[in-house]
């Protein structure tokens, strides 16, 4: 049967049907998860190993080679990226585009990495695989207290954590700056030498008076009684009244009465977080999958709200970072434009086709949505920035069908036939056309949905979407349309007379028959037309993603590789005044920056998917800032970006707009990788140079930075054999002078202290006394100075060794001026880089990266790559 003369006859059960649409699609619309972005499957893993006190290129030899060797056997793989630091391995690993389920394969590199693990030397830690890098984490909450210390700060922190994750939709909260707290035994090195100590002695002290250890038990007739010997300290004053023994005589002391005991923080700090220039704690609250963000946004505003007058003036909670906020924006601003296209559309039709045409036409646009809505939840397609983009593109095709059907009813009725009669003959002729019609529409958005890169996973909404309402609109053109043309729609008096004596239809069939009387000059000027089209596309900027439009920005500060945290802190205490004292919004200035938050030490959480956090490192700092407007926004950009480049020479500032789409930054981006290092940097030089003289370029650096420098501890064997002095007396004598070592924890409710020891902070920062270091030989019970076994020697070494696909890899990065796209770069250092590459060495090849690889990878090698087996 037609489903048309379907609709009409059974009319009843159609209005039904249309009810239970509307219906189901307002219930959809209410229930359906809410995010900012679509998400993309993030298909990497991080692998990180520590392996304390070696140099970058002891780390890539003996540990990130090893695991990558291991990782590669993996048959999913895309690629692996590593970089190997002091004392760190850090390892990206990358699976192909096509795989989706990626819990059985973050299992299959477990095991990979653990087989791997036993061939690493002994003092490494980890290594750790970490699945979870793709958690975005949408809400960021500071916690400011004026007068409390870190300690307090992190009691609150973790309660207000157990709170958060009451909420139905929170799946994870990650707190953000805390200070590791310690118990702190510094001793001075030459009091210690004095009487006979060593460092040792003390840790092996603390460790035998510091005990839990059961004393048995004793039964009796009727009852068992538990004996527990005390030990365990209770206090600080319990750990400076533990006795020791002074070597070589009968005399004790209290330790107390040779070194300094104190409560402190780990020191250096590994991570700070400042909000609004204030110390503070950081709260990143992750959605679970599927959730509703302007859900679990409510939860939090009314738990704050709650919090704010349960705790102590003095705490206070800031949102530095809403992305319900930003959600809630779109959607209304969705809604307001999806009302001003409904009141457009049905305003011009009832100019154009009258009241009774025109209300029957625009009513297609509701139910249609209506109707995607429901398809929409069935296909777990949510409600963000794409799919509510795709629902604005396809508003503007859903009448056609309505318009094409209403007008073949119109004319059918006006030859005679009657209206069910006219709409089952409608429908019969446009069924196949408007369908074909339909499907060639949505093909047009396909290339965006089958495309491989993540901005094709990230943008296939557009075409789900788009498919859906078109589809939608097509089934309810042939059914709601012509039911309601039956019964409303009457047919003119006498059909097209008015419209045949209209000026506009008079010219419009002049133009057609002067069309068809000279074809050739006609279908010579659409070509012409067409070549001109063309061309002119070449002056359109090409950009695959727009900056986002969020009134917030971001500033990434990083120093010169080996810089210690206390100068990266020192910096940031500077930009913040600044940001304070020039942009900051308050009685002066009605519009700038309105709050803000900054991670030192680290990229802080993934608070947006396009963002790519960067591993934790004591060089490097990262601000959120929030403005009043997103016109507030680019003028800023420039001004601080001056700010930190005329203020502090020697660190790399990038101030920019929050991304859409996949990361992508830096934009251009040049990997170049062989065999040799000292060769690559001479070819990443030229890089470098090109990339200067070609307008549009800025911030042109490397990723492996400036050499940086080490103190190496040359060890005379003769001599420490003579002075019963081993390697490892050395090694350890020098950590617990300048790093300290853990000897036992400091129990305190439910929390465990680690007790260090090290040397006073005067002797640990003076690089004049460390030869003067008394090193204690275990075998003999003496101390020496470590003058007399070593020589320390200045060297240079490369702070940070990069890998990619296990060749070591210099990546040439550079920023874009305004105005400037990256394919303008692109096309220029593209095809110099395949002439210069033609005469390069066998073994060394280029590749872009950035937003060229982001929109697809496609791999730029010049000449023959080594096989892995000639490394």
């Amino acid at each position: 049967m037609n489903l048309t003369r379907a609709a009409i006859q059974r009319d009843r059960v159609t209005w039904v049907a249309l009810g239970v649409v509307a219906l189901a699609g307002v219930a959809t619309y209410m229930q359906m998860p809410r995010a900012e972005d679509p998400g993309f499957t993030v298909r990497t893993a991080v692998v990180v190993t520590q392996f304390p006190g070696a140099s970058a290129e002891r780390v890539e030899q003996l540990v990130t080679d090893k695991l990558e060797k291991k990782i590669q056997e993996l048959p999913e793989l895309d690629r692996i990226q590593s970089q190997s630091k002091e004392g760190v391995s850090i390892i990206y690993v990358d699976i192909a585009e096509k795989y989706t389920a990626m819990r059985p394969l973050w299992d299959k590199l477990r095991r990979k990495v653990r087989r791997a693990a036993a061939d690493l030397p002994s003092g490494v830690i980890g290594p750790v695989v970490n699945d979870e890098f793709g958690d975005v984490f949408g809400i960021v909450l500071g916690i400011i207290g004026d007068g409390f210390s870190y300690a307090d700060l992190k009691k609150v922190a973790d309660e207000v954590r157990d709170e958060l994750l009451h909420l139905p939709d929170v799946a994870k909260v990650e707190i953000y700056g805390a200070q590791q707290e310690r118990v702190f035994v510094e001793y001075d090195n030459a009091r210690l030498a004095e009487i006979g100590l060593s460092p040792l002695l003390l840790q092996a002290v603390l460790q035998e008076r510091n005990i839990i250890v059961p004393g048995g038990q004793v039964n009796t007739e009727y009852e068992r009684i538990t004996l527990e010997p005390s030990g365990n300290f209770e206090s600080i004053e319990d750990t400076a009244n533990t006795v020791i023994a002074v070597p070589g005589s009968g005399d004790v002391m209290y330790l107390g009465d040779i070194v300094d005991i104190y409560r402190g923080y780990v020191d250096p700090p590994q991570s700070k977080v400042r909000v609004s220039g204030e110390n503070a704690l950081a709260l990143a609250v992750a959605m679970r999958e599927g959730g509703n963000i302007l859900d679990v946004g409510a939860g939090v505003e009314a738990f704050l709200d709650r919090a704010r007058t349960v705790y102590p003036i003095g705490i206070e909670f800031e949102l530095v970072q809403f992305q319900p906020a930003a959600v809630s924006q779109k959607i209304g601003d969705f809604i307001e434009n999806l009302l001003q296209a409904i009141a457009v559309v049905t305003l011009v039709l009832l100019v154009a086709l009258g009241l009774r045409t025109g209300l029957i036409v625009a009513s297609l646009i509701p139910m249609t949505i209506a109707m995607g809505l429901v398809l929409m939840g069935y296909f777990d397609i949510g409600l963000n920035q794409i799919s509510l983009a795709a629902l604005i593109i396809a508003l503007g095709m859903l009448v056609d069908t309505s318009i094409v059907v209403c007008e073949s009813i119109m004319v059918e009725m006006s030859n005679g036939k009657s209206p069910v009669e006219a709409a089952v003959i409608s429908s019969k002729e446009l069924m196949v056309p408007l369908l074909t019609s339909a499907l060639t529409t949505a093909a047009a958005f396909l290339p965006i949905y089958l495309a491989e890169a993540k901005a094709g996973e990230y943008t296939a909404p557009i075409f789900q979407v788009v498919s859906i309402m078109l589809l939608s609109s097509w089934v309810l053109g042939l059914t709601l349309i012509p039911l309601l043309c039956v019964r409303y729609l009457r047919a003119p008096a006498k059909a097209g007379a008015e419209i045949v004596d209209s000026g506009f239809y008079r010219g419009y069939r002049a133009i057609l028959v002067s069309a068809l009387r000279h074809r050739a000059r006609f279908l010579v000027a659409v070509v012409v037309a067409l070549v001109v089209a063309v061309y002119a596309f070449r002056f359109v900027p090409s950009i695959f993603f727009p900056p986002n439009d969020r009134a917030t920005f971001t500033a990434e500060i990083e120093l010169p590789a080996g810089s210690p945290i206390a100068r990266t802190e020192a910096v940031i205490q500077e930009f913040d005044r600044y940001i304070g004292n020039n942009h900051q919004v308050g009685l002066e200035r009605d519009e700038g920056v309105t709050d803000w938050v900054t991670f030192i030490g680290n990229g802080g959480p993934r608070f947006i998917l396009p963002y790519s956090p960067k591993i934790a490192s004591p060089e490097i700092a990262y601000a959120i800032l929030n403005t009043t407007s997103r016109s507030a926004v680019d003028p800023l950009l420039g001004q601080i970006e001056r700010f930190v480049r005329e203020r502090f020479p020697d660190a790399k500032a990038t101030v920019r707009p929050l991304d859409t789409g996949p990361p992508a930054w830096p934009p251009i981006e040049v990997r170049i990788s062989g065999r040799d290092t000292e060769q690559i940097f001479k070819l990443a030089d030229e890089v470098k140079a090109k990339l200067r003289e070609t307008p549009g370029t800025k911030l042109i650096d490397d990723d492996w930075g400036a050499r940086a420098k080490k103190m190496r501890v040359e060890i005379d064997q003769t001599r420490a054999r003579l002075a019963g002095v081993t390697s490892q007396d050395v090694a350890v004598s020098l950590q617990s002078f300048l790093s300290g070592i853990e000897t036992t924890e400091f129990r305190e409710g439910d929390k465990l202290i680690p007790v260090t020891i090290r040397s006073v902070a005067a002797g640990r920062n003076d690089l004049g006394r460390i030869e003067s270091i008394n090193v204690y030989a275990r075998a003999s019970g003496r101390s020496v100075p470590l003058k007399q076994v070593a020589d320390v020697v200045l060297e240079w070494e490369p702070a940070r060794v990069h890998r990619f696909d296990r060749f070591r890899t210099v990546t040439v990065e550079s920023a874009l001026e305004p105005g400037y796209t990256a394919q303008d770069i692109n096309s220029v250092l593209s095809p110099w880089l395949a002439e210069v590459s033609a005469s390069w060495a066998l073994g060394y090849t280029w590749e872009l990266g950035g937003e060229h690889e982001a929109s697809g990878r496609s791999r730029g090698a010049i000449g023959a790559k080594l096989p892995i087996a000639a490394l």
